[in-house]
């Protein structure tokens, strides 16, 4: 991966990373802390998971260029490594086709079951 044109930020506690229904323009690694993924739903806002340090979000909206189907927020100090959209399709291009094509139809399956769960 071309390290030079990854960025890197800081995220205090409780920080809104991104939201739900944004266009995603980066993928995220955590470096350090972790990150809470929550949906909103007529109940209220729902905990969806929590990904821990080494662990990579965000990453779904730049498969296919959707909306994000859910929001992101720091659940302590949190550090992640960004990965824009540019680069993240230049490692899709020398990805097999075949391979490809089934991220996108497991994305377009969780997206569907992730829709109707709300």
């Amino acid at each position: 991966m071309a390290f030079r044109h990854l960025g890197r930020r800081a995220y205090p506690a409780n920080t809104l990373i991104f939201e739900e229904g944004e266009r995603g323009e980066h993928a995220y690694i955590i470096e350090t802390g972790s990150v809470e993924i929550v949906r909103r739903t007529e109940q209220g806002v729902h905990s969806v998971g929590v990904i821990p340090a080494g662990g990579i979000f965000g990453e779904m909206a730049l498969i296919d260029g959707a909306p994000r189907i859910a929001g992101a927020r720091a659940i302590e100090d949190t550090v992640c490594t960004l990965v824009p959209r540019y680069v993240f399709e230049e490692k899709l291009k020398g990805t097999d086709p075949f391979v490809v094509a089934l991220l996108r139809i497991l994305l377009a399956n969780a997206r569907t079951a992730t829709a109707s769960a709300k």
